[in-house]
């Protein structure tokens, strides 16, 4: 009974130290580093309540980017999103999720993918993010760089593993774990892109109040 007590206290205090760091962090604000040139492009962040997605504009989307990636002619916007693969296969919504799923998601390092969505419309829960030419860009080269390639250079592609008929999984670099989310992946993109960030968040609201 005490080796009981004792793990589950361990566990709280854990628990309650990464949730303080995580908000005293998230607080910190990275800074954009460049405020010379006119930010003339939108690009939008998304969160379903919990996970945060990158939104470019088709147009905006790089060649290499573009390269391999399912989408129509009518499509407008493209969302990005990177995290855990056994959540997100086995997770299509909210009333799928269990404990074990969590459990690995944050505690057991694990093989990630890319969840790519296509937009016809901006949505009006979709928060803006004004950038310049050269974030976009940097912003593609971070994202492009995320997926795993084949050995003829192709992203890989999860063949019907989509929750609907617009969206698609393809195999990506990085493990996901607590100190690794989907939600710092997307914080890490803008910072790498010299967009105002968190210095580090494993939250959607982290790099969402940054914009709000």
């Amino acid at each position: 009974m005490k080796i009981l007590r004792k793990f589950i206290l361990t566990f709280l205090f854990i628990l309650t130290t990464y949730i303080v760091v995580s908000l005293i962090l998230g607080l910190i604000t990275v800074e954009r580093t460049d405020h010379s040139t006119t930010t003339n492009q939108s690009i939008y962040l998304t969160s379903n309540g919990i996970h945060l997605d990158i939104v470019l504009p088709k147009e905006g989307v790089s060649p290499s980017l573009l390269s391999d990636i399912e989408y129509y002619p009518t499509d407008r916007y493209l969302a990005f999103g990177w995290g855990d693969e056994n959540f997100y296969l086995n997770t299509p919504t909210w009333n799928d999720l269990t404990f074990k799923t969590v459990f690995k998601a944050i505690f057991l390092k694990s093989t990630a993918l890319l969840h790519v969505t296509r937009y016809q419309e901006i949505s009006l829960n979709w928060v803006e993010v004004k950038v310049t030419a050269k974030e976009l860009q940097k912003l593609n080269h971070y994202i492009a760089n995320s997926f795993i390639t084949d050995n003829a250079g192709k992203k890989v592609l999860l063949k019907d593993k989509g929750y609907t008929f617009r969206d698609y999984f393809y195999k990506a670099e990085g493990s996901y774990s607590m100190f690794n989310t989907c939600n710092s992946w997307a914080n890490n993109g803008f910072k790498q892109s010299g967009l105002k960030a968190s210095l580090w968040t494993p939250f959607d609201f982290g790099l969402l109040n940054k914009y709000r």
